[in-house]
């Protein structure tokens, strides 16, 4: 089957992180931001996971931006308004301070540009459940921008998340390629392979940073981010 799209994962794929590592260093800088608007750093935290859990099980009625400040305002019991501002600002100043839990990847720059040759298009379809301007700055630690992408997904866009089959269908019909006809490139057996597989895509499983499944192990295409950039200059 002929390959016209490509779809890359972008935390522990095109960037390298252990999630756990990444996720410390991301909710100290958040709550940082957040708490002197008078919330503490911990019922922040449960905030954000809130949302995050809403996002996660969302039908597609809303936009995951507004699911997550609903369920997060609803937690603290305040106007969400000058939380997401404060969170806008976040995510364009300190929120940098978290590529120190994240590795350099001077091979993402390429792979890009090798997955959009032949006339293929190229999405980061990365879970929506950051905004774009989260996006956008930790693809600038890999020395792209969202204008490198056909699309880019985020919470502003997106009505569902991964491991949804719907978030990729939705990816599909958004860039006008049949699932069939897409690859997706990602780093975790449930999200990206299996849920890919559900939508009809054909998958891709980097293991540099592999999130394992004991109840979706994955037994398809697989290999290094080297060997995958290699799999892409053959496409």
């Amino acid at each position: 089957m002929e390959i016209k799209a490509v779809l890359f994962d972008l935390d522990g794929t095109l960037l390298p992180m252990n999630q756990e590592i990444f996720t410390k260093a991301y909710f100290h800088g958040l709550t940082a931001a957040l708490s002197p608007l008078g919330a503490e750093p911990k019922t922040i935290v449960d905030a954000v996971w809130d949302g995050t859990r809403a996002m996660m099980k969302n039908d597609g009625q809303k936009r995951n931006v507004d699911v997550f400040w609903t369920h997060f305002s609803s937690v603290l019991n305040v106007d969400a308004r000058k939380f997401r501002e404060a969170s806008d600002c976040f995510y364009t100043s300190s929120f940098h301070n978290a590529r120190t839990a994240t590795d350099a990847n001077p091979l993402a720059k390429t792979a890009v540009s090798e997955a959009r040759k032949n006339g293929r298009r190229v999405v980061l379809a990365t879970n929506p459940i950051f905004p774009m301007n989260g996006q956008k700055s930790r693809l600038s630690w890999l020395d792209l921008a969202p204008e490198d992408f056909d699309l880019v997904t985020s919470y502003e866009t997106d009505s569902f998340c991964k491991p949804n089959p719907q978030y990729f269908l939705s990816v599909c019909e958004r860039i006008g390629v049949k699932p069939e006809n897409c690859l997706m490139i990602g780093n975790d057996e449930t999200e990206d392979m299996y849920a890919g597989k559900l939508a009809g895509l054909n998958t891709y499983l980097v293991t540099d940073c592999c999130i394992k499944s004991k109840e979706y192990p994955f037994s398809g295409q697989s290999g290094s981010f080297s060997e995958m950039l290699e799999m892409l200059k053959n496409l």
